[in-house]
């Protein structure tokens, strides 16, 4: 199972740092990180997204995305993703005597 923190920050030049100093505390939990904005440069967007896979207790989790979502122009959702265990198939064996 994979725990997943999708963050959307809807005013990334005033909210960014607060997130940071939030993810910076929780930083042992983190895995993965990968964060996402739209243009570049002078076209630069004003909303991000950021991903986070954690680890840890479920409980901890809850409270750092709690955390992210006091900040103002920032929401958080916390989702948790299972791969599905393959069925086994089961062969029929039977017994037939050739003649």
């Amino acid at each position: 199972m994979k725990t997943i923190l999708l963050i959307l920050i809807g005013q990334r030049k005033q909210s960014a740092v607060q997130v940071q100093k939030v993810l910076t505390g929780w930083g042992c939990m983190i895995k993965t990180r990968l964060g996402i904005h739209d243009g570049v440069m002078e076209n630069c967007s004003d909303q991000g997204l950021v991903i986070l896979e954690l680890a840890g207790e479920r409980k901890k989790m809850d409270e750092l995305a709690r955390k992210v979502s006091l900040i103002k122009g920032v929401t958080s959702k916390l989702i948790e993703l299972k791969i599905p265990k393959e069925k086994k198939a089961i062969k029929s064996v039977s017994s037939k005597t050739v003649k």
